[in-house]
């Protein structure tokens, strides 16, 4: 009988496991860029030099400035 511990064992489960790993680190990068846009626009960057230093863009930066403001207020 194929247990779980054959399952983990194979190939497919191996990079499947990886994949999914690489897609958790893209994932928590992205997050981390998006909370750190507010900030680098108090400390005087502008929109266009925010997007640029995160590698984001302008629209991504322009949305999520508006999408926190709105949180703010209310």
């Amino acid at each position: 009988m194929f247990s779980l511990s054959d399952l983990k064992q194979t190939k497919v489960y191996q990079e499947a496991k990886q994949e999914g790993k690489q897609e958790g680190i893209q994932q928590g990068v992205r997050q981390e860029k998006l909370r750190l846009i507010p900030l680098l626009v108090k400390l005087g960057l502008s929109v266009e030099q925010t997007a640029q230093e995160l590698n984001l863009q302008l629209e991504e930066v322009q949305q999520e400035l508006h999408k926190q403001s709105l949180n703010q207020g209310q």
